[in-house]
């Protein structure tokens, strides 16, 4: 892993220190579903760990300061500031030490998607938004953990473009990039 500076029992009291109780169990089963799909995919299941376990650090934090860590880059993210959270996580992560750059986007990317060349992003994405907590997505998990991450990942983000369209809430312009890379 090229990162120095940091235990990961360090970087659990960090984000356990910045999140509610039930934000930091929904990380912790992130965490530990992005390490299984990794293991099942052939991916670095300790970089997936990592990733996951900083994606959601800044979730909790007050809205000013999420807009400090990441100013708005859009209207979406001007309107809707939690939408900058993801990238929040990734500048408390450089400050902790995080230098790997897969795992850096991983964290960013886990709000917006990633691109197709990032996996372990991927891995995080999918875990994200099927960890068993939450309820739904049960065929996507499973696909991810059957070695189809690739499938998963699509099934994912269609979804979850579909949904906000049909809420007729504005897509994150990255959102609409990795939409158009995995139906490429």
């Amino acid at each position: 892993m090229k990162s120095t500076g940091f235990t990961l029992e360090t970087l659990k009291a960090k984000v356990q220190a910045l999140t509610r109780p039930e934000r930091f169990v929904h990380i912790l089963r992130v965490a530990e579903l992005a390490q299984a799909i990794a293991e099942a995919n052939g991916l670095d299941a300790q970089r997936a760990y990592l990733a996951a376990l900083l994606h959601d650090a800044a979730r909790d934090l007050p809205e000013e300061e999420l807009l400090r860590l990441a100013p708005p880059e859009n209207d979406v993210e001007r309107s809707h500031p939690l939408a900058v959270h993801g990238r929040a996580a990734r500048r408390l992560a450089e400050a902790w030490g995080v230098t790997d750059a897969e795992v850096l986007d991983a964290i960013e990317g886990h709000v917006y998607g990633v691109t197709p060349d990032n996996r372990i992003g991927m891995a995080v994405y999918v875990a994200d938004v099927s960890e068993p907590g939450r309820g739904v997505n049960a065929e996507i998990r499973e696909l991810a953990l059957a070695g189809r991450l690739e499938e998963a990942y699509r099934q994912a983000i269609v979804s979850k473009v579909t949904y906000l369209k049909g809420k007729g809430v504005p897509v994150h312009p990255r959102t609409l990039l990795a939409y158009d890379a995995v139906l490429a």
